[in-house]
Formats: structure tokens, C-alpha cells, sequence
């Protein structure tokens, strides 16, 4: 479905940040984007949905394509008409409006006739939300504000969504809800890209990985795979094996100072 090929980007004409990056969502698949702050990862959701520009940043090489047709030239609105729906980091919602008039925002691309509609299958889907229908969003938990940020992205029912950093501040139960969520929005259908420092629980759901180091991609391979790799359970997942030595320290820190050149 989404293929990003040879990705450079820099901001401000200056600063270089994705340095050729190539990643795929096929159809139908959950797909984990994994690296530390600063890698590059929210430069790379912005390149796919049209908002670099907002903050001074440009393709300069490279291609973003849906279906195998372009969307690196189109702005933010055509790209959600094109099926590619957002979460941003952070939530965004609305805190002034009700629970209800944020998912309608969603929706506001959508032909009148479906919008209704929409709402009710978002509401069908997000329980807690249809009991706080008429509430004030900023009055959400933490954790119901994301269930409304990612109902709203659905409200323009988006073949593609992009989530960054969905789980970001929440506590462990929550974000085990939104992990089932994110599972039961790809089982209806949709496919996903998922940006996540919290690379446990990506990897325990996505089919495939990549981990972007200082704008490059350094991994790339299947989710089960990248979860038994010494490196990833130690540098992403925080797990490091019994006994460990100076030798393997030694061996690591040549394997990723080799990433990271």
C-alpha cells in the first residue's frame, strides 16, 4: 500500500534529517517504526502526510506512494482523501468542544449524507466515548483523549493510520487498551503504521519493523525476528541476558557505532 523509497529531508535548507530512508506498509499489515528521540521518525510521518512544509521542511530526493501513485507533491487534505489518516503525537484534540463535535472535525472531508453514520460506528467502537458524547474533551483522561484522537482519524475512514507515539504518557493498563484497539482497527481492515518509543508493545503486535537511527534506517526486518535480537532486547526493549561481559559490551558498542556511521 505505502511505499517510501530513497527519503531525504531537510529542514530549513540546512539540516539534513532522513538520509535515504525506505520503508513499506503492505496492505492489510501493522507496521512498527522504532527509534530514540531525534531519529527522525515524526519527520518521516510528516513527509507521508504533507505537513513538512509547516515546519520549513522539504523532500529533496525521493518518493512517498499510495497505491503506487505519488502523494509526496499533494497537500494534508488531498493526502486524507487519498485514504491516510493521522494521529499525531501529543493527541490535538479540541479541549474546548464536546466529545462529539471533536469526531465530527474528523469527518468534515466526508459527504454529509455519511457522516451520521460514521459517528455512530466510531461510537459503536469507542464505548467510553459514546458514554461522554456531550462532555467537554478537556475534561478526557489521558487515556480516553487518545481513544478520541484516534476515533476522530477514523471518522475519514482512512485505508492507512499513522500513529505516533500513541501510548505516549499513559499508564500500563491504558496503554494495553489502546495496543487491543490498534489490533481490532487493523483486524477491520485498516492498515497501520505505528511510531512508538514503547517498542515492547509495538513489536508484540506489528508484522514488520524498521529502526531509524540518525535519520537512516539501521533494521529492517520481521517484528518476531527484531524482538529475539540481542541488540533490540537490549538498546529497545531494556533487556540484557544474564552474565553479559565486557566482550559482548565491546561487541555492541562496534555494532552500533557501524549503525550509526
Amino acid at each position: 500500500m505505502l511505499v517510501v523509497e530513497n527519503l531525504e529531508v531537510v529542514y530549513e535548507d540546512v539540516i539534513l534529517v532522513l538520509k535515504g530512508v525506505s520503508i513499506e506498509v503492505p496492505d492489510g499489515s501493522i507496521v512498527a517504526l522504532l527509534g530514540a528521540n531525534g531519529a527522525g521518525k515524526t519527520t518521516v510521518l510528516r513527509a507521508i502526510t504533507g505537513l513538512l512544509d509547516v515546519h520549513r521542511g522539504a523532500i529533496t530526493k525521493g518518493t512517498v506512494r499510495l497505491d503506487g501513485d505519488p502523494i509526496d507533491g499533494l497537500d494534508a487534505p488531498a493526502i486524507v482523501r487519498a485514504g491516510v489518516g493521522q494521529v499525531m503525537e501529543g493527541r490535538r484534540i479540541f479541549t474546548e468542544f464536546s466529545v462529539e463535535e471533536n469526531l465530527r472535525v474528523g469527518g468534515h472531508l466526508a459527504p454529509r449524507g455519511v457522516v451520521a453514520e460514521r459517528l455512530e460506528r466510531i461510537l459503536e467502537l469507542f464505548p467510553v466515548l459514546a458514554e461522554r458524547r456531550k462532555q467537554i474533551a478537556g475534561y478526557l483522561s489521558g487515556g480516553e483523549q487518545q481513544m478520541l484522537a484516534i476515533g476522530r482519524a477514523l471518522m475519514a475512514e482512512p485505508r492507512l493510520l499513522i500513529l505516533d507515539e500513541p501510548s505516549l504518557g499513559l499508564a500500563p493498563l491504558v496503554v494495553q487498551q489502546i495496543r487491543d484497539l490498534i489490533v481490532r482497527i487493523n483486524e477491520e481492515g485498516t492498515s497501520v503504521l505505528l511510531v512508538e518509543q514503547n517498542a515492547n508493545m509495538a513489536l508484540s503486535i506489528a508484522d514488520h519493523g524498521y529502526i531509524l537511527e540518525t535519520g537512516k534506517i539501521v533494521m529492517d526486518k520481521p517484528a518476531a525476528v527484531l524482538r529475539e535480537d540481542e541488540d533490540v532486547r537490549e538498546f529497545y526493549l531494556g533487556l540484557r541476558e544474564e552474565g553479559a561481559g565486557s566482550m559482548r559490551d565491546v561487541k555492541h558498542y562496534k555494532r552500533r557505532k557501524r549503525w550509526l556511521s
